[in-house]
């Protein structure tokens, strides 16, 4: 849940205001440039030319460390971006004192920042903005280098007339531009916000299965090792009875074979409560799950590809990775046997700081596209219907994926988990 926090953080807010700001700062250092040099050269305006250009020289300056600032890990936070908007309006505020002050039509940029402030930040940070774009209108209004060309002339009139419709201009490709992908972090944020409330739902139904088992559990050890007290001396009492006998041998071990899944529970639930994984490589670890599954699963006829490289591979594998596995090997056989197959095929590689563990069945498949598609689409006609969900929620605490796609007979089940956790 942190990490989708910290993901969301980044979407929206401080960041995405500031990262805007820095594309709006580079687009400012070019249209000043370009108004003071029109005016300076080609209008022949009488314009203080050097604190001009010094201020748009303090803006690139501060454009760069904008950047930089973007680049480092540490998170932008809300004062931080405030501070940007304060040192772009100071230096707005600077160059239209040499132009004009209010009268200048541009006047209307200050507005620029309150917007997007409106879009990202909280109430108290567009309190703080408007603030210094009032205060910054104000002391414009009252000091300020007058324009060059009388206002009141036709040719200032004019001149005052274009640069208004510029403004308008620049003010809505600025404001359309930037809200709108300031909008469209907002729309990622909500369906991201949507999957971690979906996948909490999920994690919440696991958990109260997981609940359910362990009482469970508890409750079988003892009927259990009632009927394995009574099943000898069944036997005993019933030797000549030969059919009788070889049933009575057979429940015996299906009783031991009840106790051996649920001491394998509690040892599966001990490990996750240390959360210590096990180092093992990646044969031993595949053979220990394939020798798992042919007792669950005796009739299905397994075919595993392993390459050496991958083979010696060491992983410190975590709890609840071989259940993973398992539970999708023993979906392919269901699905293999739906079309009265038994073949179920594990492909195991490394692949660009990946290892992928692949099952494929010879069933029915997902989809008739043959795309990848998300595992909550895929459904399963038997069962309990919790392998896939189990297997996903084990991928997404590995920081890997599971991935469904459909091959030419039958359907293949990727599970994908980077190197950097799971092997040593």
């Amino acid at each position: 849940m942190s990490h989708h926090r910290a993901l969301l953080h980044t979407r929206i807010g401080p960041y995405a205001l500031t990262r805007s700001l820095a594309w709006l700062r580079i687009c400012a250092i070019a249209g000043q440039s370009a108004a003071v040099l029109f005016c300076a050269f080609w209008m022949r305006l009488n314009i203080p030319l050097l604190p001009l250009l010094v201020g748009i020289g303090l803006l690139a300056v501060f454009a760069v460390f904008a950047a930089w600032r973007l680049g480092q890990p540490r998170p932008v936070r809300e004062w931080e971006t405030i501070g940007h908007i304060a040192f772009d309006t100071l230096i707005l505020g600077y160059l239209l004192y040499f132009t004009g002050g209010a009268t200048n039509p541009f006047i209307a940029q200050l507005l620029v920042p309150i917007a997007l402030t409106a879009a990202a930040l909280s109430v108290r940070a567009l309190l703080a903005v408007a603030t210094l774009a009032s205060i910054a209108y104000l002391s414009l209004l009252l000091w300020h280098v007058p324009l060059p060309v009388p206002m009141n002339a036709d040719g200032g009139f004019s001149l005052y007339v274009i640069g208004m419709g510029a403004n308008l201009v620049i003010s809505a490709l600025l404001l359309g531009f930037f809200v709108n992908r300031l909008a469209h972090a907002v729309r990622l944020q909500q369906s991201e916000v949507q999957r971690v409330r979906e996948r909490a739902l999920r994690d919440e139904g696991i958990l109260a299965i997981a609940t359910q088992a362990a009482g469970a559990a508890h409750e079988l050890n003892t009927p259990l090792s009632t009927m394995r007290t009574l099943l000898p001396e069944l036997r005993r009492e019933h030797a000549g009875d030969a059919a009788l006998a070889e049933d009575l041998t057979l429940l015996e071990g299906q009783v031991d074979r009840c106790r051996t899944i649920l001491r394998e529970m509690v040892a599966f639930g001990k490990a996750q409560l240390s959360q210590e994984p096990e180092r093992l490589s990646v044969t031993q670890f595949i053979h220990g799950c394939l020798e798992r599954f042919q007792l669950l699963r005796p009739e299905a006829e397994l075919t595993l590809e392993l390459d050496e490289a991958t083979s010696r591979t060491v992983l410190r594998t975590p709890p609840g990775l071989r259940h993973a596995l398992i539970n999708l090997l023993n979906n392919a056989a269901d699905a293999s046997a739906s079309l009265d197959s038994n073949a179920v095929t594990l492909r195991v590689l490394s692949d660009g700081g990946w290892l992928e563990l692949s099952v494929r069945d010879h069933g029915p498949g997902f989809t008739p596209t043959g795309e990848p598609q998300p595992i909550g689409q895929t459904q399963k006609h038997s069962g309990l219907g919790i392998g896939l969900a189990l297997a996903e929620a084990t991928a997404e605490r590995l920081d890997g994926e599971l991935i469904a796609v459909d091959v030419a007979q039958g359907a293949e089940l990727r599970l994908r988990l980077p190197l950097a956790v799971v092997a040593e």
